[in-house]
């Protein structure tokens, strides 16, 4: 088991009608009672939500701040900085999925940042966040863990770029966790949670065998659980134990505890940021495609865990090389029977340079060895994507 060190100061206010606890919560951290709400494209609004909140914390001096993508986009963060600092605005409030929350933790450490905050995110030597102004947030849609995580992926479009940052400094001071938000959704949006969540655990599991012996079990448990409820919620997202089950998953994935002690990987989402950044396809479908191959292409290196993985999770019987291949296959089943493609030419007709842009990027930025292993080349994520296709 490897050294490690974690602090989890999120506090987790989880289940039906806790919007009341948002005043209690708001009233002893924003000190001047000014705080600003950020949010996305407006579903809080035609659901009424965003009335309701409005009511709750009426007392207290709110500004709004709207539009933040579902790849949060530097530009539309920069604006509300721009906004947090002419208003001198102390605390944040977001409101959404991982995506505004992730805007938030970019926004809370630009705000008091002297230089160009892009700096962070191209990890310029020197160039970090030193301060964060504080927040909070109310999830609606699980997937991500951001509520209870400090990192975050932010989008630059004109560069066609999505970069990661993050550290101690962005953890929320509290997240709301409410399962009836599921039944709002449309289903694309919980096939994207339950493939987000089950992708992130594989990133923390999928690596070698025996490192961490309760991790291993946790995570195969949150697998389980997700392959368990993945199709019934999303069929039935007003289950409000479905739905629970669901969130609760999707936190648990992300929230830091899975990494304890272990050695992680992360190729897969690395590659699939790319596919975001250039195609425009949902983060969870992109993670989708560039599984199941990166898998094959490492099959050999994974193959221990992919057997482990196979017998726990989907009770496979066989040889190891049986049950590691039928267990990759049965993964990809799984993201087609949530309705999710698994291949790039699924999304779009204009990939035939995605796989060189790819291998260039992963070049210029020095990522010569990704994975748990650190042997990912550029040339691997060259062959994978052109696998995916």
């Amino acid at each position: 088991m490897n050294n490690f060190e974690i602090t989890t100061p999120t506090t987790i206010v989880f289940g039906k009608d806790q919007l009341t606890r948002i005043s209690q919560l708001l009233k002893t951290q924003a000190v001047d009672g000014k705080v600003i709400v950020l949010y996305g494209g407006g579903s809080i609004e035609k659901s009424g939500f965003l009335d309701k909140l409005k009511t709750e914390l009426a007392d207290l001096d709110l500004h709004f701040f709207k539009g933040i993508e579902a790849n949060p986009e530097f530009t539309t963060l920069m604006k509300a900085v721009e906004y947090i600092r002419e208003h001198q605005i102390g605390y944040m409030l977001a409101v959404g999925g991982g995506s505004v929350i992730d805007g938030a933790k970019f926004i809370s450490g630009a705000v008091n940042y002297g230089g160009d905050p892009w700096d962070v995110l191209t990890q310029v030597p020197g160039s970090v966040f030193t301060s964060a102004v504080p927040f909070g947030c109310i999830l609606t849609i699980p997937a991500t863990g951001s509520e209870s995580n400090s990192g975050a992926v932010i989008s630059r479009s004109e560069l066609k770029e999505k970069r990661t940052m993050g550290g101690p400094l962005f953890f929320p001071k509290f997240a709301l966790l409410d399962p009836t938000f599921v039944a709002t959704l449309p289903k694309r949006q919980i096939a994207n949670g339950v493939i987000d969540a089950y992708t992130h655990t594989m990133e923390q599991y999928l690596t070698f065998t025996g490192e961490n012996l309760l991790q291993e079990r946790y995570a195969e448990g949150i697998l389980s659980t997700l392959i368990e409820i993945g199709e019934k919620v999303l069929e039935n997202p007003a289950d409000y134990e479905l739905a629970a089950n669901l969130m609760w998953c999707a936190n648990q994935a992300l929230n830091g505890v899975l990494r304890c002690g272990v050695t992680t990987d992360w190729a897969t989402h690395m590659i699939g940021h790319e596919l975001t950044a250039l195609h425009g396809i949902d983060h969870a479908q992109s993670l989708a495609i560039i599984a199941p191959r990166l898998y094959e292409v490492k099959f050999e290196s994974k193959k221990a865990k992919l057997t482990q993985y196979g017998q726990r999770v989907w009770n496979l019987e066989g040889s190891d090389d049986q049950v590691a291949r039928k267990a990759i296959a049965k993964t990809e089943e799984f993201f087609h029977k949530l309705s999710v493609k698994t291949r790039i030419s699924e999304y779009t007709s204009d990939y035939q340079d995605t796989a060189r842009i790819i291998h260039d990027r992963f070049v210029q930025r020095g990522w010569l060895g990704l994975g748990e292993k650190k042997d990912l080349t550029p040339k691997e994520a060259e062959y994978i994507v052109n696998q995916a296709i």
